[in-house]
Parts: structure tokens; sequence; C-alpha cells
């Protein structure tokens, strides 16, 4: 099933940032070619870097480098056994793609941890006619934006839903303003590459640090969340854009910000620490890849005396 984009309830307000008027066109359509950061801020605050400083896993081309260097094998030429190995190389890539991509970094792939599931991209969501004639097209910058506040509603009821149904009611709550809400006070998104209609999108979200309880910092409880986004093309399988959300913890009955439970924390520990197991995981996952990739290698175009394979037409 495929994620939706949530509809908000009549008098709440989902968790994004307060409406504003419409930034200039040229702002909107900032070309992705420039390939710089595109920051969409509400209230202040400073930030940690951006989403690709944050990023610590493969590099963005590494499944389309694997991919070529595979058919540089094959093309060479590959006996039985290593035709095996080559096709079960293939095999593992096709079917754990965003796990690698994604999961390196930390981030949960799983069913019931991702924001928005090969959501599809509109064709109306691209730029201005004018923009494609002179540009060649591509999303709106805007759209990233909306992608990420989205995944992360469903992010947080997926709480309420599948991960900790016992506070099912305070994790919904989360994303209205009856009670404590989780409140916007910066988005920072950084473009990858000019994603086009069509094409699908995975988005996931992932904690930048692990929370502090009351206890270990009485002084100061915790009352902010930053979360990094990264918005995956199932297209090209690869991030199109990567984001960084600071959000803040409120009480509208009380009209200020509110420290994080304890039963949150715990939660949000335990999530952490998934993460980070993911990392190791996922990461021996891309190890492995990348060693039996290159013993094929080593056993097709860089052994000793190696010569291509023409097959029957390089035959007189």
């Amino acid at each position: 099933m495929h994620a939706r984009t949530p509809r908000a309830a009549p008098g709440v307000r989902p968790l994004v940032p307060r409406s504003r008027p419409p930034a200039p066109r040229a702002q909107q359509h900032a070309h992705h070619r420039s390939r710089r950061s595109c920051s969409s801020t509400s209230g202040s605050g400073s930030g940690s870097g951006s989403g690709a400083a944050a990023a610590a896993g493969l590099p963005s081309r590494w499944l389309a480098d694997v991919a070529a260097r595979l058919g540089k094998c094959v093309h060479f030429g590959l006996g039985p056994a290593q035709a095996r190995v080559a096709a079960g190389v293939a095999r593992d890539v096709g079917q754990d793609w965003r796990g690698l991509v994604a999961g390196s970094e930390g981030y949960l792939t799983g069913e019931g941890r991702r924001g928005l599931w090969r959501h599809e991209v509109q064709w109306g969501e691209m730029v201005g006619l004018m923009d494609v004639f002179f540009f060649g097209g591509h999303v709106n910058n805007v759209m990233y934006n909306r992608y990420a506040e989205s995944a992360r509603v469903n992010w947080a009821l997926n709480y309420a839903r599948r991960i900790d149904p016992a506070h099912a009611r305070e994790w919904r709550e989360l994303v209205t303003p009856r009670n404590q809400g989780l409140i916007m006070k910066s988005i920072r998104t950084d473009f990858k590459f000019p994603m086009t209609y069509p094409d699908r999108i995975t988005v996931l979200h992932k904690l930048r640090s692990p929370p502090s309880s009351s206890s270990s910092s009485s002084s100061s409880p915790q009352s902010d969340l930053t979360l990094d986004v990264l918005i995956l093309s199932e297209l090209h399988r690869r991030p199109a854009a990567r984001c960084v959300e600071e959000l803040v913890l409120y009480d509208y009955r009380a009209g200020r910000k509110a420290r994080m439970p304890d039963w949150m924390v715990e939660v949000l520990s335990r999530t952490w620490a998934e993460q980070e197991e993911a990392k190791v995981l996922w990461g021996g996952r891309a190890r492995d890849l990348e060693e039996r990739v290159r013993e094929l290698e080593r056993g097709s175009w860089d052994r000793e005396g190696a010569v291509e394979d023409f097959g029957t037409g390089g035959k007189g």
C-alpha cells in the first residue's frame, strides 16, 4: 500500500510551518544544477549543518558504480561459477538497494518506518512551462519540503500505529494543537539532482542525535528534536534531496515549550539504538557486495593476461 499525504481533521494544524506569503517565482524555481543548498526556515535558531554533512554512508552513485563494474566484468567474459556470483550481486542490489543506500546511514527502511513509500511524483509538481523549455524541467524545489513534511507526519503516526501503541494517543496529538505537539523551527534542504516526472519517491526520517532524559540534563531538559530526512528517487535509486528538520515540543495549553516526557525519551532511545544497528548491518552488507564485485574484477578484466571477450563476432 502506498503511503498517502495525510489530511488534517477540522481544527487540526498538521506538523508544518505556519503559512507564509508565496516566495517569488525565481526563488521557487531556483535551478537544481547549481547544486546549492536552498533553505526554507520558520523561526530562528542556528543549524548543525546540511544534510549532506550529516551523511556518512555510501557515495551517492555507489549503486551505479557497482552496476557499471559488474557490467565490465560480464563484458570481458565470466565462467559459470563467476556468472552465478554476478547474478547474486545483481539480485541483492535490486532487492536491497534502499537498505544499502539508506540503511548504511542509519535510516530504518522496514515497513512501519517509512514516511512515504514509493509515492508517485505528479506531472503537476514540475516547474512551469518556461522553465521546462529553458532548463529541461524538474520537480519544483518547493515540493521536496512538502514531501518531507508529509513523511514526518507519517513518521509520528507510525509510532502510534506500530512502534509504541501504548502511547498512541500522545503520538497522534504530536501532529495537532490539542496538547503537546511538535512545531517546526526550521527546515533546510540540499538538492542532489533534478528529479523529473515520471518517478516515485521513498522518504525516510532518522534521529540526528540520541535524546536526553530530564535526569541527565535537569538544568536544561530537552524540548528540541532534530531529524535528518532522505528523499530517494526510485527511478535513479539514489538520493534526490536531503533535509534537516529542527522541531520543538510545544505545550499548546500552557503556551510554552515543553520538556520531552520520559516515555518518549525511552522510545526514541530505542529508535536510536536501532539506527546504530542498521549502520552496522547494512554497512557490512555493502562491504560484502564490494568484495564480491572486486573478486569478479580480479577474475576477469583485472587478471594478468586478461583478454576481452568479443563473442563469435570477434572470431575470424
